[in-house]
């Protein structure tokens, strides 16, 4: 059957297609994806981490934070491919399938789903390529696809570098990192080559080559170029930065400041419609929120961004109890820090560092 397409929108002001798959197809799906997980992963490589059985955003953030630390890295690709889910090219990916799936079954169920269409405000239109972002099977998919045009091309590509070459993928977002600027610049080129061959484009705006490593500062201050440029990967800018107690270079990292405003004026359209239900029912939805968000985002040297959250969203609650009545007046900020204190944890750090956690998996 047809995906449904909406349309959500991103933190940029466009808009997100996302296909939304029948409920028989969905399970399917599920089913399809966890006896082809059981072939793939024995053939993905280590440095691909997104929408992979046991493996997660912090494991991709780990291994960012200890390559661009233990290794020779000066200078950062932050690559970006344009719409890539609307752009895989069925031909090519079913070649690639092909390569370790033989069963004529199997491999007509996903030529059905790749060209079943999509339906939106009940018209039909065909699907050429791209395959929808939203159904179960597509970030396998994906991550097929980007197997063979990035992930194997990549690793034969640093074997002759002469150089350090670092890369983490997380699905169509990764990170590059190189020793020699001039091979860095030689891989931007034969990598939008490399990617056209196979329908896809790298996103101008979105990719940039930076200066970013543990003389970065040092040089640039001697050139007057000012500080060193950050780079934005899953949640989190990463910058160049030194330790308070030895002085030694260090990637910091803090959230998003666009995400970290976007999701705090989310919150507060939720308190004011929530404004009139019982105080103890705010308190518990704030509790899983703020879990939630310290959760993913209370990393080491992260802690002003998560208290930020934290205290915007006290302020917020605040506000929205006083306005709930003429005799909200008469709330004082002791009586709601009573209510602080029972329902808000305290902005920890919930993540060990990642060299730690990285030794472990």
């Amino acid at each position: 059957m047809p995906s449904k397409r909406i349309w959500i929108p991103k933190p940029d002001g466009r808009e997100r297609p996302i296909g939304i798959v029948t409920l028989e197809d969905k399970v399917v799906q599920q089913t399809v994806v966890q006896v082809l997980n059981q072939i793939y992963e024995e053939t993905f490589l280590g440095f691909s981490y997104g929408f992979r059985p046991g493996r997660h955003q912090h494991n991709a953030l780990d291994a960012v934070w200890v390559g661009l630390m233990q290794r020779k890295v000066e200078w950062v690709l932050d690559a970006d491919i344009s719409g890539f889910f609307d752009a895989i090219e069925h031909g090519w990916l079913m070649k690639f399938i092909e390569h370790r799936v033989a069963d004529p079954g199997m491999l007509n169920l996903i030529r059905k789903w790749l060209r079943a269409g999509v339906s939106e405000e009940g018209q039909w239109s065909k699907t050429e390529v791209g395959t929808p972002q939203g159904a179960v099977i597509s970030p396998l998919l994906a991550n097929i696809y980007l197997h063979y045009v990035l992930d194997l091309w990549v690793n034969q590509w640093r074997k002759g570098a002469h150089g350090d070459v670092i890369i983490i993928r997380y699905a169509d977002d990764w990170i590059t990192g190189f020793q020699y600027q001039n091979e860095a610049i030689r891989f931007r080129q034969e990598l939008r080559e490399r990617l056209a061959k196979f329908g896809l484009e790298m996103h101008n705006e979105k990719t940039r080559l930076l200066e970013f490593g543990r003389f970065a500062s040092s040089n640039r201050a001697k050139r007057g170029d000012g500080k060193p440029e950050t780079f934005d990967f899953l949640g989190f800018t990463h910058i160049c930065a030194r330790t308070r107690k030895k002085n030694r270079f260090t990637v910091r990292r803090k959230t998003i400041a666009k995400r970290l405003r976007a999701k705090i004026k989310e919150v507060r359209k939720e308190i004011k419609k929530r404004m009139h239900t019982p105080v103890p029912s705010q308190g518990k939805w704030l509790r899983s929120v703020i879990i939630g968000h310290l959760n993913y985002y209370a990393v080491p040297g992260n802690r002003k961004s998560v208290d930020a959250f934290r205290t915007e969203v006290i302020r917020s609650w605040f506000r929205a109890l006083r306005r709930r009545s003429q005799k909200g007046r008469n709330l004082t900020w002791e009586r709601i820090k009573r209510q602080v204190r029972t329902w808000f944890p305290t902005a920890r750090i919930k993540h060990p560092y990642p060299n730690q956690r990285l030794r472990v998996t």
